[in-house]
């Protein structure tokens, strides 16, 4: 997936827990404000076969 930089508002790292069968991830506080992220609220993860990674708010309207 190319990538045009000048789209780009944000990037950011985050650390993987894993514990047993249970995995977390943190989403970074600007991406949680700027999408409007509540508890409950659902993310879609879409994976490439190039190993890249999609994600997004689910919205009603998906």
């Amino acid at each position: 997936m190319k990538v045009d930089l000048n789209d780009v508002e944000y990037i950011s790292e985050t650390s993987l827990t894993i514990r047993g069968t249970r995995r977390r991830t943190t989403v970074p506080k600007v991406i949680v404000d700027k999408l409007k992220l509540k508890n409950g609220h659902k993310i879609r993860w879409v994976f490439f076969k190039d190993g890249s990674i999609f994600i997004s708010k689910v919205t009603r309207e998906d």
